[in-house]
């Protein structure tokens, strides 16, 4: 019994070292990421070009979900205000919903499922063929001309798609509560403009699809240039962008979140 516990504690501690360990080399990654910058910037095609791959390419599926987001939400918003005679508050209700919470989060969730999971499978295929060995062994850095633009590009792509996601989100609630059930449009916009704050709000909203961004981007390129260069180890390493950042959006979403509203 003593000894089943002191192997438990053992396995237990092996992985918590484990992580840490990667934690750290993470850490490291990530500060050499920045002083290679300089570099990608030099060459800002190479950045424009990933973000052409990490946003453009995700307009569809951000444009898509926002709409249908916004649909579902003024439905259920018309709902629960028609209980109270509130139902001209919908257009308050939609955009607050999405610029503070909705549009950030759940644009990162899926950007992090369709541009994260495709740079981790590009690098890490990179690794698993050479191509970053053979970049080091012609003297070019693999940081700075592989990594760094595709951290770059996923991180200037974030905060937009969010806002493109939280247009279509209220477009969405437009549609279905003033065209299709009938609410005011005067009063849907005009509350709608009278109660949404830049600051407290709109800006908000962009810092923390920043911040996401930042974490999305990072998470997607560590995990394919430290994946195990084989066809399984590049599989995890995008199970594990996709798992890490969706944990890391709501975990990082809390935390902003107190610190925004806190006064409020």
């Amino acid at each position: 019994m003593a000894r089943g516990l002191l192997d438990l504690v053992e396995q237990l501690g092996h992985r918590l070292n484990e992580k840490f360990i990667r934690l750290g080399f993470a850490t490291r990654f990530f500060f050499t990421l920045l002083l290679f910058s300089g570099q990608s910037f030099r060459r800002p095609f190479l950045t424009v070009r990933e973000v052409y791959f990490s946003g453009v390419l995700s307009l569809l599926i951000i444009s898509v979900s926002g709409l249908f987001v916004g649909l579902v939400l003024g439905l259920q918003g018309y709902e629960t205000l028609q209980r109270y005679g509130s139902s001209e508050a919908l257009g308050i209700l939609v955009a607050l919903s999405l610029t503070r919470e909705l549009g950030p989060v759940v644009a990162a969730l899926l950007f992090a499922s369709r541009a994260g999971s495709s740079v981790t499978a590009e690098i890490g295929l990179m690794k698993a063929t050479e191509q970053l060995t053979a970049m080091d062994m012609m003297a070019v850095n693999p940081i700075a001309r592989v990594v760094a633009p595709r951290f770059w590009g996923g991180v200037i792509s974030m905060p937009i798609l969010a806002a493109l996601f939280s247009a279509m989100g209220i477009f969405g609630g437009y549609l279905i509560g003033v065209v299709f059930i009938g609410v005011d449009e005067g009063a849907f916009w005009s509350q709608m403009q009278a109660s949404v704050d830049f600051r407290l709000d709109i800006l908000n909203g962009v810092i923390k699809s920043f911040v996401f961004g930042v974490a999305v981007a990072l998470i997607a390129v560590f995990e394919g240039y430290d994946s195990v260069p084989t066809a399984e180890g590049v599989s995890r390493a995008i199970t594990r962008t996709v798992v890490t950042s969706a944990l890391a959006i709501l975990a990082l979403d809390f935390v902003l979140t107190s610190f925004m509203f806190r006064g409020l």
